[in-house]
């Protein structure tokens, strides 16, 4: 996903790469650098491990299917929430009250709230959404590569939590 950027203020522990130096942490031959193993050290001075990385590329398709699943559930959670909401209305009586405010207001005998016709039409519009935002969010990531070709990327620093 990134490359890491040396740091000369980083800590690493024995697996990682040394600090510009060859050598892991705490190996043998290095003078100055004490037999001790990274966490060890780190536990005794109260270091915390940090690594800076940059994010040079976005893959396209992990991102349309991130974000088809996440626009997917933010559907069902509106559609959910509306018959929910349509449900406590038609028990309160608010929908017979506003079917017979229209139908009043414009002399039409005919109108009715149909809940089934709204939640299709409801459904339709909610999948044809999830579509267009996650082809948006490709979009932004293909965008995002071609900026960040020019710029480095961006650059986040990672810390081990205690």
């Amino acid at each position: 996903m990134g490359q890491p950027v040396e740091d000369p203020t980083v800590a690493e522990t024995s697996t990682g790469p040394a600090r510009r130096g060859g050598a892991g942490v705490g190996a043998p031959g290095r003078a100055g650098e004490g037999g001790a193993p990274g966490p060890a050290r780190r536990q005794a001075s109260g270091q915390r491990r940090h690594a800076r990385v940059v994010i040079r590329k976005v893959g396209p398709w992990s991102v349309f299917k991130m974000s088809l699943i996440f626009y997917l559930c933010v559907m069902l959670v509106l559609l959910g929430a509306g018959v929910i909401l349509y449900g406590m209305l038609g028990a309160m009586g608010a929908l017979d009250s506003m079917t017979r405010l229209v139908r009043d207001l414009f002399s039409d005998r005919t109108f009715e709230i149909d809940g089934r016709w709204l939640f299709t039409r409801a459904l339709g519009i909610g999948v044809v959404m999830v579509v267009v935002w996650s082809l948006i969010n490709v979009f932004v990531a293909v965008l995002y590569n071609l900026i960040a070709d020019l710029v480095g990327g961006i650059e986040v620093t990672l810390a081990e939590r205690r």
